[in-house]
């Protein structure tokens, strides 16, 4: 495309190679700034992610990249990275995300005129546009795709079903308008017509074209309440496991568990509850075990996933 950033939403040509570089070099300082460079509160931590992801969006957009790319980019190589309050970190980013979409969806909304979808045949245009891409070309793609991948027919087909259209698409469809493409006004309120109906009918549908593909989908209780201790320095050996249906760990006791003389269980939580521990203490599929594990950790990992997965 032609332009500068920042004019028209425009991206020079190039612009996404630098944004993935700046991406991959912003995450990695961020990675080790996270880690060794400690800061007198609690609450700064979730700030200094913050600030980071603006500053790699500024210098990649300073350097005429993609800003957006590299700060997911970023995100990326940070979301495996072990650091201290990385948990509050999330808690803090999943907030502000949360209040980033309800933003980013009210205010889309307010610029599309209702009375516009009738004279301009955006509705009957919209919907068909909607119903080919949910039901035609979306199951026809993700079958040529999904089709060499080791899923089942039911997997494939829900996989299939279920790509969901957000405030992105309205985004970027907010570009034709500002950019004086002809007809803009018009194509701009198909697209939200289009989203429209992925989030009301897909979405609706998703438990139980689920249901029918025979994925399983189970509902998830809020657990309002936490247990944690804090450690002034990081712990090694500390393993988190679920229980999987079918796992050797499944209906066996504590005391039962081959994971060595080095290992021990510290903690089970089962449907949200702590459970006493003890050797006699015998596991179910879906316990959450805290284990102080020795140097062996992938052995002990495997006796909690589920066989031939």
């Amino acid at each position: 495309m032609k332009g500068r950033q920042g004019e028209e939403g425009d991206v020079p040509e190039g612009g996404a190679a630098i944004g993935a570089a700046l991406g991959v070099a912003g995450g990695w300082c961020l990675k080790h700034l996270i880690r060794k460079v400690p800061l007198p509160a609690e609450g700064l931590y979730p700030l200094r992610t913050l600030a980071g992801a603006f500053a790699v969006y500024g210098l990649t957009t300073v350097a005429h990249g993609s800003g957006f790319l590299a700060v997911f980019v970023a995100g990326v190589l940070l979301g495996d990275v072990r650091a201290p309050y990385k948990k509050e970190i999330e808690r803090f980013h999943t907030a502000l995300g949360s209040l980033g979409e309800v933003v980013a969806f009210t205010l889309l909304g307010l610029t599309v005129p209702l009375w516009t979808f009738t004279m301009e045949g955006a509705w009957t245009d919209g919907i068909v546009l909607a119903v080919l891409l949910a039901f035609v070309i979306r199951p026809l793609v993700l079958t040529a795709l999904l089709w060499p991948m080791d899923l089942s027919r039911g997997e494939k087909t829900f996989l299939a079903f279920t790509g969901l259209k957000g405030d992105v698409p309205v985004l970027l469809g907010s570009y034709l308008v500002s950019s004086g493409v002809g007809d803009a006004n018009r194509l701009y309120d198909v697209v939200f017509v289009v989203v429209v109906f992925s989030v009301v009918v897909q979405g609706t549908l998703v438990p139980t074209v689920a249901r029918w593909c025979r994925v399983p989908m189970r509902s998830v209780e809020l657990e309002p309440w936490a247990l944690g201790v804090r450690l002034r320095d990081r712990p090694e050996g500390v393993a988190r496991h679920l229980v999987e249906e079918g796992s050797p760990a499944e209906s066996s006791t504590v005391e039962g568990l081959a994971i060595g003389e080095d290992a021990w269980v510290s903690m089970v939580v089962r449907e949200g509850r702590i459970v006493p521990v003890s050797g006699a203490t015998r596991l179910r599929a879906g316990d959450e075990v805290l284990l102080i594990t020795g140097e062996d950790e992938n052995a002990i990992a495997d006796l909690f996933t589920a066989r031939g997965t």
